[in-house]
């Protein structure tokens, strides 16, 4: 069952709506003073779009151009049309604000509504939303997305773990917004109460918001005896629903009716084959008040090539590796935390947390990598032990080429909070 037209449209009607909202889109974007000047200095004309292709030769947007035109230099509408706006935290620089009309946001909570119901979540379902609200997107998207569909929504924000699982239990809640880590931290403290977490209501839950492995994700499906399905969005393309997976959880439908996706180098800027990971370069096709034209996210993905047993022909991402900017260069090779990632998760002694970390002994880097073992294999013997932490040093070494220190500690001796989860600390200094 479809939640509208748009998710059934054939290549050629994709297309077609692409080239005409494209248009409209450069028309409405040239009205602000960033992007008029911007493409006066280019030479773009919305007018002589003709195709797709056409896409390649706009100049690109960077997060550095949002901060330079803050607070309101991408507006394409007056003040006083706009309903709602959002602020990034600022905390490298001049925040980046995101401008809504009442238009924009019926556009936004529809896509965010069509995601939901791809994956089977109905109006009979009961809605807990464990994400913060205010300036940041992820809470106020998704809740207006479950609110459209019909849910029953809680608006619970994030944090305080056991008033969570009171309203999961009280309300008997079937769909949640969490995002991953947090989700191995309530099972925890759920462990903690004596409560399986299987034991919960939870059918759905939609994550997001940091990146996380394939076997972190069946993993949680396994302690919560629910299904997880990857949910892609930034607030410069709206928040949550830009992409999201459908139920065979094989990468992201990209809804390319509200976008222009691209992947490119990060570093020459141009296309990538099909099916190699490259930055996700994105285009609003809906947004009236503030259009953002190929927007440079720095997060890295890959199309998936061919269709998908769904039946929808929208383009899948893969789920996102990791930001160009997320990168760990040690002794001269590049590694991704998700590498790190998916060789733990993957072993069943390895409990939910774990900790890379990058020092300098002399004129070397050194990576570390502290590992939570679960209760039940952190024993006595240490020849069980030791033999678990050449296990884990071998693997990790095939896979990320490198041969790192590892730590086994216990379970829960890492910090862990109800926010994102802090994966790398560079102790190298400013110089490395």
């Amino acid at each position: 069952m479809l939640y509208d037209d748009a998710e059934k449209w054939s290549r050629e009607e994709i297309e077609k709506a692409q080239i005409e909202r494209l248009r409209r889109s450069l028309q409405q974007a040239a009205a602000s003073r960033f992007y008029g000047a911007l493409f006066r200095e280019h030479g773009v004309n919305p007018d002589a779009v003709r195709g797709l292709d056409d896409v390649r030769r706009l100049p690109f947007t960077t997060k550095k151009d949002l901060r330079e035109a803050y607070p309101d230099g991408l507006l394409a509408m007056p003040h006083a049309d706009m309903v709602r706006m959002h602020v990034s935290s600022g905390t490298t620089g001049a925040p980046t604000v995101i401008y809504h009309t009442k238009n924009d946001l019926d556009w936004w909570a529809s896509l965010m509504a069509r995601c939901m119901h791809m994956v089977g979540i109905r109006p009979t379902d009961v809605f807990q939303n464990m994400s913060g609200y205010g300036l940041f997107t992820g809470g106020l998207g998704i809740h207006y997305g479950a609110e459209r569909l019909g849910c029953l929504t809680i608006p619970a924000g994030a944090g305080n773990t056991k008033r969570q699982i009171k309203l999961i239990t009280d309300f008997n809640v079937t769909a949640v917004h969490i995002i991953p880590s947090y989700a191995l931290h309530l099972a925890n403290v759920l462990r903690d109460m004596g409560v399986d977490p299987a034991s919960l209501p939870i059918r759905f839950a939609l994550v997001g918001a940091e990146p996380y492995t394939e076997a972190a994700r069946r993993r949680l499906e396994e302690m919560f005896d629910m299904k997880v399905y990857n949910s892609y969005g930034l607030s410069e393309m709206n928040g949550p629903g830009v992409a999201f997976e459908c139920t065979e959880q094989h990468g992201m439908h990209l809804w390319e009716d509200a976008y222009i996706a691209e992947i490119v180098d990060p570093e020459t800027g141009e296309p990538v084959p099909e099916g190699e990971l490259g930055e996700l370069v994105m285009t609003t096709l809906g947004r009236e008040g503030m259009p953002v034209i190929r927007y440079r996210t720095r997060d890295l993905t890959r199309f998936l090539p061919g269709p998908c047993p769904c039946g929808r022909v929208h383009r899948r991402i893969d789920r996102i590796a990791g930001r160009c900017d997320d990168m760990i260069i040690i002794k001269g090779v590049n590694i991704y935390p998700m590498q790190v990632e998916a060789i733990l998760m993957a072993m069943p002694e390895v409990g939910q947390n774990y900790l890379i970390e990058l020092d300098r002994v002399g004129v070397m880097d050194q990576i570390t990598i502290k590992v939570e073992v679960k209760e039940e294999f952190f024993v006595e013997d240490m020849r069980a032990l030791t033999g678990l932490q050449k296990r884990i040093t071998s693997r990790l070494r095939d896979e990320i080429l490198v041969t790192p220190r590892v730590e086994l500690v216990e379970a829960k001796s890492l910090p862990q909070g109800e926010g994102k989860a802090k994966r790398v600390v560079d102790k190298r200094g400013t110089d490395s």
